[in-house]
């Protein structure tokens, strides 16, 4: 047993005493062996990875010392994709990672990926054992799965310590709702006003909100306009649609889409966007 919100050890994973439930209405566990495939070499993740770590980095050089201390995890992190993002490329910029998931596939998929140098816990996202734990959290397109995104906030409020930073990012505005939403087991879009909202009722101060996936949105709603499943699909039709359409582009397409993401990244701290198929926030305990 450990002192760390009455975890135990198992198989190199932190579980509470009260074990969580996976929700597979949420989020299906059959999506973290594709998700391990796409979180190193999509483009998609790729640009929002260097986003987020400009974004990242802009608000810690504004609202911290140098002296470090910095605890963080990410939060429904799935295979660990992020963490590994930021430990190969700013290892210094926390003294201590770790990796939350409900999902013990995900956190076991994880383990060569972020197993050296992060801990692993299973958690539940509205029932967390941590009081003024952390002091960086990440939600990371986790809250468009949760009916109740409210109590997963007030949740991840009481884990941050005073002064703690929750960063978010989530589908963007419904404009953007296709069939992709649907399978995907999307409970919503957010758009800005959502955010303040939110931020109101859970009692967290906004400190930014951010649309990106702006220079790529015309091609994405485009594709998904034209490449869509048959109304009269199987589920096991839609599953094979699902993981056709979430695969790695081809090398080529997948290194253009990745370059002009890589500009969109590369301008977040000096451009607002008016809109994007995905929405960044910011937020202080």
């Amino acid at each position: 047993m450990t002192d760390d919100g009455q975890f135990s050890l198992e198989s190199g994973i932190l579980v509470p005493l009260r074990r969580p439930r996976h929700r597979d209405e949420e989020y299906a566990e059959a999506g973290f062996d594709q998700l391990i495939r796409m979180q190193r070499g999509h483009f998609w993740y790729s640009g929002r990875h260097k986003l987020l770590l400009n974004v990242l980095r802009n608000e810690f050089a504004a609202r911290f010392d140098k002296s470090g201390g910095r605890g963080a995890i990410d939060m429904g992190g799935g295979c660990g994709g992020w963490l590994e993002y930021v430990h190969r490329h700013d290892a210094n910029l926390f003294q201590e990672l770790a990796l939350g998931d409900s999902s013990m596939r995900a956190l076991a998929l994880s383990g060569p990926v972020v197993g050296s140098f992060a801990a692993r816990y299973q958690i539940d996202l509205l029932d967390l054992a941590w009081s003024e734990r952390w002091d960086t959290v990440f939600l990371l397109d986790v809250l468009e799965h949760i009916p109740d995104h409210q109590e997963v906030l007030r949740q991840v409020r009481k884990s941050l310590r005073p002064g703690g930073l929750l960063f978010v990012t989530v589908p963007a505005l419904k404009l953007f709702w296709t069939y992709n939403d649907n399978l995907s087991q999307h409970q919503r879009r957010y758009c800005k006003r959502d955010f303040r909202d939110l931020a109101r009722q859970c009692g967290l101060e906004l400190l930014r909100t951010d649309y990106f996936m702006f220079f790529l949105s015309p091609a994405l709603l485009l594709a998904r306009l034209l490449f869509r499943p048959k109304a009269s699909a199987m589920p096991e039709q839609l599953r094979d649609f699902m993981a056709r359409s979430h695969r790695i582009p081809a090398q080529p397409i997948n290194s253009v889409l990745t370059k002009i993401f890589s500009i969109e990244a590369s301008l977040v701290n000096k451009v607002r966007f008016p809109w994007g198929t995905s929405i960044l926030a910011v937020f202080r305990r």
